[in-house]
């Protein structure tokens, strides 16, 4: 019996045959829960992550304790991670929205990333 595949993952596998990661453009991968929002960084030529951040992150979890909204701790994750990176050296990435709709939360992440300097 076929596995069927439905909603957010077959939206999913649509937007990973179009955007793929490299070492100069590194595929920056965003996955939210009810609760906290992820967001990782990968070289998928190497398969390697190169950077990762999330509300359940040291930095981030500090300033975000019980205070704000979801949206809020998104546009923390977002210029965290951004910092890390251009610390890094990188400042271009391809944004993989993993599926959800670019609204909301995921779009507060891509907005703060994009603020403090990382281009996609």
């Amino acid at each position: 019996m076929a596995m069927q595949i439905v909603g957010r993952e077959r939206r999913k596998l649509r937007i990973r045959r179009k955007v793929n990661g490299t070492a100069e453009r590194p595929r920056l991968s965003v996955f939210r829960s009810a609760k906290h929002i992820y967001a990782q960084v990968i070289d998928d030529v190497l398969g390697t992550t190169l950077a990762h951040m999330s509300t359940l992150s040291k930095d981030v979890r500090s300033v975000s304790a019980n205070e704000g909204t979801k949206s809020d701790d998104a546009k923390r994750v977002g210029a965290a991670l951004a910092k890390a990176l251009l610390a890094k050296g990188i400042d271009k990435v391809v944004f993989d929205r993993n599926g959800y709709l670019f609204h909301g939360r995921i779009k507060a992440l891509a907005d703060a990333a994009r603020e403090v300097g990382l281009k996609f």
